[in-house]
């Protein structure tokens, strides 16, 4: 079997194309009327997403890297302080830490679930720890009923990276409900276009319950201010653009809609790998949905010196297949992360799926005969 269509990874055009009118012209509103900087369609997203989270406030931002910055320069947190976060991450959530002079410390992750190990997480906190940074890797939330309880018996804040998880219900042992990103002290989220909610260009936010936090969360991203020309604190300029705003705010209705259609091409991908000797498909959490940002396999068995996962990926790429590993360098094997703190054995889940995980496309526009195409030829290569 072949297919005609050229895969990738993300399809942003075909997505686009669904609602290019809806786009289209939210884009013309914010040209026809100039108000390139602060204007009506970020209060409109804004409000639109606080109703669509159940939160009370959310402060859009330039990215999601800013968003992580602003939140932990808000908290107060100063250098020396640590801050505990998983080394099987982007390195945006550890780089903020050190660019404020803060001290990562890096922990391991949970083997199924790809979140932080709450375990690791507790055993690592001393008297200079100051906050989490659960990382909702991949689409579903960590354990946040276990680190909000370790957080509360610490003193602790959490900082959500919710960045490949908008739009994920975390539902707690009582049966309550709640979106990704609105159960810590604060939620940091990116808008990057391959993005479960992505713009066409950068964009963040921060979401929080806590008015206090929120109003300094936006005095930080607008130079300190809370009035013009009065600068009360040191702060920073991070603001989202008009015109992405426009674009998220059309998007933002089809959110549910993308979450549905990424859990479909999942299970159509579970149901061609489930019982492949070499294949592990993604472990759903009881605790949480799953918006599949990607859609990651392990491949059992791997040996690092034989590198299957290397010639597999090549063969896909021949056959017109991209397929990404995220990520292949665990944090505390970066150079800028290294430390004497972590010895060997430290982190054996995430050194093993930094050599065993593969990616495959995923995304909104995903149809029944490209996925053929794709789960066919993995199992004729695998």
């Amino acid at each position: 079997m072949i297919t005609t269509k050229k895969i990738q990874m993300v399809d942003l055009k075909g997505q686009y194309l669904k609602i290019k009118d809806e786009v289209d012209a939210g884009i013309q509103e914010v040209i026809n009327t100039t108000t390139f900087i602060n204007g009506p369609a970020v209060k409109e997203f804004q409000s639109d997403l606080e109703k669509y989270l159940n939160v009370k406030h959310v402060i859009p931002c330039a990215n999601g890297t800013d968003a992580l910055q602003i939140a932990m320069m808000a908290l107060g947190l100063k250098p020396g302080d640590e801050v505990i976060t998983a080394s099987f991450t982007y390195v945006a959530t550890a780089e903020v830490i050190g660019l404020l002079g803060l001290t990562p410390v890096l922990v391991d992750v949970n083997p199924d679930t790809f979140d932080i190990d709450v375990n690791a997480l507790e055993r690592n906190i001393t008297s200079k720890t100051k906050a989490i940074v659960p990382v909702h890797l991949f689409g579903q939330c960590a354990d946040l009923e276990q680190i909000m309880a370790i957080a509360k018996k610490y003193n602790l804040y959490v900082i959500e990276d919710v960045a490949q998880a908008i739009g994920a219900d975390y539902t707690f042992s009582d049966g309550k409900r709640a979106k990704a990103g609105t159960i810590g002290t604060v939620g940091c989220t990116s808008f990057f276009p391959s993005k479960n909610l992505g713009c066409y260009g950068d964009g963040g936010a921060m979401y929080t319950n806590d008015d206090e936090l929120a109003a300094k969360l936006k005095m930080i991203s607008h130079h300190g201010q809370s009035v013009l020309y009065k600068h009360d604190i040191v702060g920073v300029n991070s603001r989202l653009d008009t015109i992405q705003a426009a674009v998220l705010k059309v998007k933002l209705k089809h959110l549910d809609e993308y979450a549905s259609a990424r859990n479909a091409a999942a299970d159509f991908y579970d149901k061609a790998f489930v019982n492949h000797p070499k294949l592990k498909v993604p472990v759903r959490s009881k605790k949480s949905t799953h918006v599949f940002h990607q859609y990651t396999l392990q491949l059992n068995g791997v040996v690092s010196t034989d590198n299957y996962r290397g010639k597999l990926r090549e063969q896909l790429a021949e056959k017109g297949i991209p397929a990404m590993i995220y990520y292949p360098i665990p944090l505390h094997h970066q150079k800028a992360f290294t430390s004497e703190r972590y010895k060997d054995g430290d982190f054996p889940v995430t050194e093993k799926l930094c050599a065993s995980v593969l990616s495959l496309p995923m995304h909104t526009e995903l149809d029944e005969e490209t996925l053929t195409y794709i789960t066919k030829t993995v199992l004729e290569l695998a």
